[in-house]
């Protein structure tokens, strides 16, 4: 998924490994359900609220979050 790797790129150098370990996770559920069900809904709104705290501990710029917070809502919610 695209998003996915705008977000691994989007995360400094230093945190990448430890960032794609949990993105994983996320990828995984939204790539194997339907676009419209609850799982995938609530998974959204998590990998949405994990991005938060990486632009709140600047580990992901605010210009990036806010282009990645779109294209989650746009693709999955």
């Amino acid at each position: 998924m695209r998003t996915f790797d705008l977000i691994r790129d989007a995360v400094l150098p230093e945190f990448r490994d430890r960032v794609s370990e949990y993105l994983v996770e996320y990828e995984t559920v939204l790539r194997e359900n339907a676009p419209d069900s609850e799982p995938v809904r609530a998974v959204a709104h998590q990998l949405r609220g994990y991005l938060r705290g990486l632009n709140t501990t600047r580990v992901l710029g605010m210009a990036d979050w806010e282009e990645l917070d779109r294209r989650i809502v746009e693709s999955w919610l």
